[in-house]
């Protein structure tokens, strides 16, 4: 059974070509550490709410867009040992792969899958 890690972020919109060169580094990473699948979304047709939505989920500023993005893992166990490795690797440290969005309002969630 799949497992899932979902984040959802505000990122400054002259940011996009920075938040893309930031995940093109970061997605070979979580493959050779086990993940299957790397997907990150642009927000386009974000909608704002009335009680709640993704703006005020990461206290977007008026200059900044929401991104979605998730990884896929073929396991819960797969991706605990895979997030280890991960953090251990001097390529994700900030310095060699600087996060160009207020990394304290990023939301980020593991979740197991349904089967339907």
């Amino acid at each position: 059974m799949s497992y899932v890690d979902g984040f959802v972020a505000a990122v400054p919109a002259a940011n996009r070509d920075a938040y893309a060169e930031h995940a093109r580094k970061a997605a070979p990473l979580f493959k050779e550490y086990g993940a299957t699948k790397v997907a990150e979304y642009w927000g386009d047709d974000v909608p704002r709410g009335k009680q709640t939505d993704f703006f005020r989920a990461v206290e977007a500023k008026e200059d900044e867009v929401v991104v979605f993005s998730w990884v896929e893992w073929p396991s819960k166990a797969a991706r605990d040992a895979g997030w280890e490795k991960i953090m251990a690797d001097p390529r994700m440290q900030p310095g060699a792969n600087p996060m160009p969005f207020d990394g304290k309002r990023l939301i980020y969630g593991g979740f197991a899958q349904i089967e339907l």
